[in-house]
């Protein structure tokens, strides 16, 4: 029921925001300041410096401020199972490692790998994936997600890359059912100005229910 519960808050929330510093810090301020704006699904990945110790650092914070933490570009199984146990909520991946599915599956937790082809959209699903992450999106483009979802409208597709407070409508409107959000929302983390990330988390959450109103 969890799992469930947690993908509805996901689609809910429509915006996965991707944290990918280059200290654990860094990290840990820039989940703060994201929550600040009011988006509430954040992965770490694990190309941050000590992701998993990152993420045990979060859990508790996350848990009281309704944080659904996950982890981002996972290669394996065996990592995805230590991101789990330190307290992720759910898993990302950059590929279809069919591996890693299973295993999200075992511990039912939800599970997005990365594709970029109609038969990696396919294969992740059968495999069971919960939503597929189209990556990379500024190669494939709103245009890319509307055409899969002509021959596959039941596919649940989550462009990251790419997305920007001026192309977010574009992507839903193409038939996403969130977006992955990094750079463009975390850029300010980078010379440590929060309130700059803060500020454009809440642009992302007011344009979001705009146009979902």
């Amino acid at each position: 029921m969890k799992k469930l519960q947690l993908l509805r808050k996901i689609i809910n929330s429509g915006i996965v925001a991707i944290v990918r510093t280059e200290t654990t810090e860094k990290a840990i301020k820039t989940v703060e300041a994201i929550k600040a704006g009011g988006i509430s699904v954040i992965e770490v990945t694990m190309t941050v410096p000590n992701a998993i110790d990152a993420i045990k650092n979060l859990v508790d914070y996350c848990g009281k401020e309704d944080i659904i933490l996950g982890v981002g570009s996972v290669l394996d199984p065996e990592t995805a199972r230590i991101a789990i146990l330190a307290g992720a909520e759910y898993v990302v991946t950059p590929n279809v490692n069919t591996d890693v599915i299973k295993l999200c599956n075992r511990y039912q937790v939800p599970i997005m790998p990365g594709a970029m082809t109609i038969k990696e959209i396919i294969e992740a699903m059968e495999a069971g994936a919960d939503i597929v992450k189209v990556f990379p999106g500024e190669m494939l483009g709103p245009a890319f997600i509307k055409a899969v979802r002509g021959p596959l409208p039941q596919a649940p597709l989550m462009p990251t890359g790419g997305v920007s407070l001026d192309n977010i409508k574009n992507w839903f409107d193409a038939g996403a059912v969130a977006v992955g959000i990094g750079g463009s929302l975390t850029e300010g983390a980078k010379q440590g100005n929060y309130q700059l990330v803060t500020d454009t988390a809440r642009r992302f959450v007011e344009k979001i229910q705009l146009f979902r109103s």
